[in-house]
């Protein structure tokens, strides 16, 4: 509940103090930079750099590729139906193709399932991380106003901040972190929910809301309704898996998106108001929807040993 309280009061607070004149207007640009090469930074060099891996947790690692892919699909479909522009589309398919798979996904995972199924929703929030990482970035630079060459795009996910942070984090794998230097990762860390939240707020406004009714309601419905719903035809229908690990991966891909792919979509300047609602606003929207999801999924967890 905690983190949940944040979410909101973070995201008010950012809707506020600009108006209040406490904030300057654009200070969205001011947070979102400090994100990206300080909180992000720090996250990854931790839980890259302490994640185990097993042969069992294939499932939460490949459903962040399966859930974009999709959103690809979905938001070219949504492209043609409704002539969208590029900003539009890209916007869709970064922010629409990755889960919120750690301050969302964490906190629900708990919630519903218990603190024991950590393990598999952290290589679903890594792999989620390589995803928009990679491919994400790719797409941000193709439907950016902005031309960029393949040259330029593979340059820029190289020097990204936190992909140079992954790096660094997998060279020292074989090396301990000290644990002055591990609290250290994770309260710079911590102020990623405080900041993206704040930052999300700055953006908000009911007038936004109205006006992008149909593309938010668009994307909601992939992110919150078929994306988990892909991830659930193919693991468990198609191919029959079961375990807690697929139980898990299905419902870290029924989480609203990432905050970090809003970010990055603003920050290419696809559609900003429409990736900060799809944000922020889906939140409290995913509730309800997880609640279905966790539902469906009671016998997944089941392993098909045990049956």
């Amino acid at each position: 509940m905690g983190n949940f309280i944040l979410l909101t009061a973070c995201f008010i607070l950012g809707m506020i103090l600009p108006r209040l004149g406490r904030m300057p207007a654009d200070a969205s640009r001011s947070l979102n930079a400090f994100i990206i090469n300080v909180s992000l930074p720090a996250l990854a060099l931790h839980y890259i750099h302490g994640i185990g891996f097993e042969s069992g947790l294939l499932f939460p690692a490949a459903m962040p590729a399966l859930i974009f892919a999709g959103s690809l699909v979905f938001a070219l479909a949504g492209a043609k139906l409704f002539r969208l522009d590029r900003a539009t589309t890209g916007c869709l398919i970064v922010v629409g193709g990755v889960s919120n798979t750690t301050i969302v996904g964490l906190p629900m995972i708990e919630s519903w399932y218990g603190a024991e199924r950590f393990g598999a929703a952290i290589v679903a929030d890594q792999a989620s991380f390589v995803v928009l990482c990679t491919v994400g970035i790719v797409i941000a630079c193709i439907y950016s106003d902005t031309a960029a060459s393949p040259r330029a795009i593979v340059r820029k996910i190289a020097l990204f901040p936190p992909v140079l942070a992954a790096f660094v984090a997998l060279l020292l794998r074989p090396l301990p972190f000290p644990a002055e230097l591990t609290a250290v990762l994770l309260k710079v860390g911590g102020t990623l929910t405080p900041l993206a939240m704040v930052s999300a707020g700055t953006l908000f406004s009911l007038g936004s809301l109205r006006s992008l009714l149909r593309d938010f309601a668009w994307g909601m419905a992939y992110k919150l309704l078929l994306a988990p719903a892909l991830v659930y035809g193919l693991f468990v229908l198609a191919l029959g898996a079961r375990g807690e690990a697929v139980q898990i991966a299905v419902f870290e891909a029924a989480m609203p998106s990432m905050i970090t792919a809003g970010i990055i979509a603003i920050e290419h300047r696809l559609n900003p108001p429409l990736a900060t609602l799809l944000v922020g606003a889906a939140i409290p929207f995913s509730f309800a929807t997880l609640a279905g999801w966790w539902w469906l999924l009671r016998d997944v967890g089941v392993a098909v040993a045990t049956r």
